[in-house]
């Protein structure tokens, strides 16, 4: 195997290939906010996120901590683009004037469909395979007070029946994709290259067509 030669680099951000969700959230007035993110990890039963300080979606979970995280798949990318440049803060935090404009209603800008929820009061997003019903349990500043770590456990999950492994509660990896977010261009994922010991669906998964 050959060895790349390396260099000290500082590139301005380090989205080496993450997934993107979409957050449901509560505002003050009883209307919903949508917003896409790309810092979201997955720790047994809890999601970490990672949210803007000034944000819409952090000043709604610090005071109202019922959320959907809702999963996107690669063909959500240009509805995701649609609400990059969107905030639902009104008027725009400073540090986000020129470059986004304020939207109420954000499932509409993106084309996207909000669906009843089970546990929570938020709106799952239609068109994700996957949607996690949560609730904060810590909320943590950092960075200068720059972002927020928010811990969420997970209530109840969705999933849409052909990412299901038949007669199983497992997600079939063979055909769920998510979204990946790479140094700000999106993409899927390759073909698999191998599975982990630990993996319960090995041998039972079927190629996606």
């Amino acid at each position: 195997m050959k060895i790349d030669t390396h260099r000290v680099i500082r590139p301005s951000v380090l989205y080496f290939g993450t997934p993107v969700v979409l957050l449901t959230t509560e505002n003050a007035d009883g209307t919903h906010n949508l917003a896409p993110i790309s810092s979201a990890w997955a720790l047994g039963q809890h999601i970490v996120l990672g949210l803007g300080s000034e944000s819409q979606t952090a000043r709604n979970l610090a005071e109202r901590q019922e959320l959907v995280i809702n999963v996107a798949s690669p063909e959500l990318w240009e509805h995701v683009e649609r609400l990059a440049p969107l905030t639902g803060a009104g008027p725009v935090p400073e540090a986000k004037r020129g470059l986004y404009r304020s939207e109420r209603d954000k499932f509409a800008a993106a084309g996207l469909t909000p669906a009843a929820s089970d546990l929570v009061g938020p709106p799952r997003v239609a068109e994700c395979s996957l949607q996690l019903e949560a609730r904060v349990s810590v909320l943590t500043p950092g960075g200068g007070g720059l972002f927020l770590s928010v811990e969420c456990e997970v209530l109840r999950v969705h999933a849409a029946e052909r990412v299901v492994v038949p007669g199983t509660h497992h997600i079939d990896p063979a055909v769920w994709s998510p979204l990946i977010y790479n140094f700000r261009h999106y993409h899927g994922l390759a073909p698999e290259v191998g599975h982990g010991f630990r993996s319960q669906t090995a041998g039972a998964t079927v190629p996606a067509v």
